[in-house]
């Protein structure tokens, strides 16, 4: 996978039935592969060659049966100006699946090669294009769900991160330099230093790029929510509410939910992925009915916060209160269902940690209130700023964690007076591990790791 030498080939759009569909090749016989099959013009020539940055019309034909698979547009990207810095060409088909693996096919035959998962964006970055963060970046905004999300992308793709994390790392470079000169020049002349007050400024940049990262992180990935409770106290209404559609069958008859539901709801820029849940309860005979209690209790461990739906027109039931010590302390909201109704609920002394809002899912009553106290619970109040830079990816903040560690065992160590070949032992750890976000410093499991996430196009 990390041959820089052959043409690899892929079809870039999504499978299925569209106006347009893509087939790119990336390497150093893109260009005659695809001269090989394509003939120009309404005339179908081969004569004149491809100008590049055109588009030019013309059909793709095997050459072997001289069976033409498609009218096409094709345009010829000469390296280095290229996305993988690369010769790329890009044949523009129509966008069913029948042509478009016809197409690949054709060009596999004539010495290309399938790309492996995000191969293309991985030789943009072996060839120095683009660095790690930028190329992890290139999946985000493919896989944003909010345009708050795709923004947090896009900064992080134009090296905004990166750009922060080369400064830190720069700066311990200077100060490892430093070290490294005591230790080996001993008895020459080094002029005295005093690293302490750089030390305490890396630390404290690493600590503010740290405290981005739980709120980027939310942007990125969404914020998992169970909906739970027990039978007929509205949790799919509840759903269909927040999604204004009717997504999850609605009856009056209880246990009409047997299982999980998902769904995505743009809230204020942060995804909330919902899971609507079968009715809580430890009293029924139905087979089914218990897989799907299962499968909730199973959405509520695995959820980021709760909504833990009561009716209010009933008093709290013994299956609330289980309902309500499985919750464990997980954040989340009680949602006091059903206002429209006369209320009969006394939640006084019930669950006292947990913010409640009074609602009616049937008639919309309280739902704006409901989704700024979702976002409260989220965000404790904070809001993304429009110019912020956040970290959003968990594996940059597991190496930042690194590095900030590393970073205040070595003041530790220089405060104590030992000598320095025992600080730049954590300053070399704290600069190997800014260098695995931006790809200085590289380990091939960590690229099939990250690359492997990738769809086979990108």
């Amino acid at each position: 996978m990390y041959s820089l030498d052959d043409t690899i080939a892929a079809i870039s759009t999504p499978i299925g039935e569209g106006g347009i569909g893509i087939v790119r090749l990336s390497g150093p016989d893109a260009l005659g592969i695809v001269q090989s099959i394509f003939l120009r013009g309404k005339g179908r020539t081969t004569a004149r060659p491809l100008q590049p940055y055109h588009l030019h019309y013309g059909h793709i034909v095997d050459p072997d049966t001289g069976q033409t698979l498609d009218e096409v547009l094709v345009a010829y990207m000469p390296a280095p100006w290229t996305y993988t810095r690369q010769d790329v060409v890009e044949i523009n088909c129509h966008g069913g699946i029948v042509p478009l693996r016809k197409v690949l096919e054709l060009c596999l035959r004539h010495g290309a090669r399938l790309a492996g998962p995000g191969e293309f964006t991985l030789r943009a970055f072996l060839n120095g294009r683009i660095d790690l963060a930028q190329a992890e970046a290139v999946l985000d905004i493919v896989r944003a769900k909010t345009a708050a999300s795709l923004r947090v992308a896009v900064d992080q793709l134009d090296g905004r991160l990166s750009d922060e994390i080369r400064q830190v790392r720069a700066q311990m470079l200077d100060v490892l330099s430093w070290l490294e000169a005591s230790v080996d020049f001993a008895e020459d002349e080094i002029p005295p230093r005093d690293i302490g007050p750089d030390l305490a400024r890396i630390q404290e940049k690493l600590e503010r790029l740290l405290s981005t990262a739980e709120q980027g992180i939310i942007y990125r990935q969404g914020v998992r929510t169970a909906i739970v409770g027990r039978p007929n106290v509205g949790k799919s209404s509840l759903l269909n509410a927040l999604l204004r559609t009717s997504r999850a069958i609605v009856t009056p008859i209880p246990g009409t939910t047997r299982d999980t539901l998902e769904e995505t709801l743009n809230l204020q820029g942060v995804p909330l992925v919902l899971v609507d849940t079968a009715g809580i309860t430890s009293d029924t005979a139905d087979v089914v009915e218990r897989l799907g209690i299962e499968r909730s209790r199973a959405a509520l461990a695995q959820a980021d916060l709760a909504l833990f739906v009561v009716d209010g027109s009933e008093p709290l039931t013994e299956a609330d209160h289980d309902i309500a010590a499985l919750l464990n302390n997980k954040p989340g909201l009680l949602v006091i269902n059903k206002s429209d109704l006369p209320q009969a609920v006394n939640v006084e002394g019930f669950l006292p940690h947990l913010p409640r809002v009074h609602i009616s899912a049937l008639t919309g009553e309280g739902l704006d209130a409901l989704e700024e106290a979702i976002v409260e619970a989220v965000f404790s109040g904070r809001v993304l700023a429009s110019d912020a830079l956040l970290v959003s990816n968990p594996r940059h903040k597991n190496a930042l964690q690194r590095a900030h560690e590393h970073v205040v065992a070595a003041r530790q160590t220089y405060a104590q007076g030992l000598p320095a070949d025992f600080v730049s032992i954590d300053v070399t750890a704290a600069i190997n591990a800014l260098g695995e976000i931006t790809g200085e410093t590289l380990h091939e499991d960590l690229l099939e790791t990250i690359f492997s996430n990738f769809c086979i196009g990108k």
